[in-house]
């Protein structure tokens, strides 16, 4: 049987803190690789070890009055794979006020290979560190208005289910992911589940917590960068069954033909929406589903080329580097997560 080092994870925990979320996420990870092996008689094998850290190690007060163990001291962590800052459940500014000394250790954090995410207003957290700056990021559709004033810097994209960037620090290699609230949580739940551990585990997770995985029109986590808000109802069909057969052959006129308007329009529409024509957003769904399968593991250039929809190993292989600045080599080496 396999083994599999638990990936490390910590939630942070504050004063203030929504609970349901906290523990919530600490379920959430803790029984991935556990629930699903028990109902179906398999060996139980943790893939997230998780742990709540705190400020100097003490007591959590959430914002329902409920009080919550840490079982470590911020301070102490040095690594760790995933930080996930929760949501905030008492006034913004009082909690971003008495818990300014976790600011820095965010910024510490970020600045080793871990990813980094938050739920609905953690990300006020993330943006007061400095971390979301030239950025997309959400956050709760209720506190859109107030972020983009407190945090002008920030590429605030309130209308998106879950957002990820990538880092182009230097001081940085992990990844910053947002969540909107609320429910959404369960999707940057499964998304960052699938990332560390695959479709399968995250599929499993899915049906033990009897939790829908495609809702907000968003195929996993594949297209979190190229979803633009708009409302055009029949560009979004036509997104939506691209990203569910990016890996057959799609021609434009057929999509066009699919909706009942010609090329042309289509591709007016398309580039009026999504600030691309529908060819390289074909393109554009392939190259992020590559990557996601890059960072799942070891995978063959031939069978990611098959996967995406590629007969031409070449001429995926240039797509990608043209999109990536890395051949898909140099790309699974820089950013694959799966233990070895």
């Amino acid at each position: 049987m396999p083994y599999f080092k638990p990936f490390k994870m910590i939630i942070l925990g504050f004063d203030g803190v929504l609970g349901s979320v906290l523990s919530g996420a600490l379920d959430l990870f803790s029984f991935t690789g556990v629930s699903w092996q028990r109902f179906s008689n398999e060996s139980v094998e943790p893939r997230f070890n998780v742990q709540i850290a705190s400020l100097g190690g003490g007591d959590i007060r959430c914002s329902n009055r409920l009080i919550m163990q840490a079982h470590c001291d911020i301070r102490d962590v040095t690594e760790c794979d995933l930080l996930l800052v929760p949501t905030i459940g008492d006034s913004i500014d009082k909690v971003l006020t008495q818990n300014s000394e976790l600011l820095p250790h965010l910024v510490r954090l970020a600045n080793t290979k871990a990813d980094i995410a938050s739920n609905c207003s953690g990300a006020f957290f993330l943006a007061k560190a400095g971390l979301l700056d030239h950025k997309i990021a959400t956050t709760h559709w209720g506190y859109a208005n107030k972020f983009k004033a407190d945090f002008p810097l920030v590429d605030l994209q309130e209308n998106q289910f879950v957002t990820h960037s990538r880092s182009e620090s230097t001081n940085q290699s992990g990844n910053i992911f947002c969540a909107a609230g609320g429910s959404a949580f369960y999707d940057l739940g499964l998304l960052l589940i699938e990332r560390y551990c695959g479709r399968e585990i995250s599929t499993q997770v899915a049906k033990t917590q009897i939790i829908d995985s495609k809702r907000g029109s968003q195929n996993s986590y594949t297209n979190v960068t190229l979803h633009k808000p708009h409302s055009d109802h029949l560009i979004k069909q036509v997104q939506e069954y691209i990203e569910e057969n990016f890996q057959h052959s799609l021609q434009v006129s057929s999509l066009a033909a699919m909706v009942n308007i010609t090329p042309r329009t289509l591709n007016r529409r398309f580039q009026s929406c999504v600030a691309m024509r529908p060819i390289e957003y074909i393109q554009a769904v392939r190259i992020e589903q590559a990557k996601r399968l890059l960072e799942l593991g070891d995978v063959s250039i031939k069978s990611l080329a098959d996967q995406v929809g590629y007969d031409d190993i070449s001429s995926f292989t240039r797509l990608f580097k043209r999109a990536t600045e890395l051949t898909p080599k140099e790309y699974q080496d820089k950013f694959s997560r799966l233990a070895i």
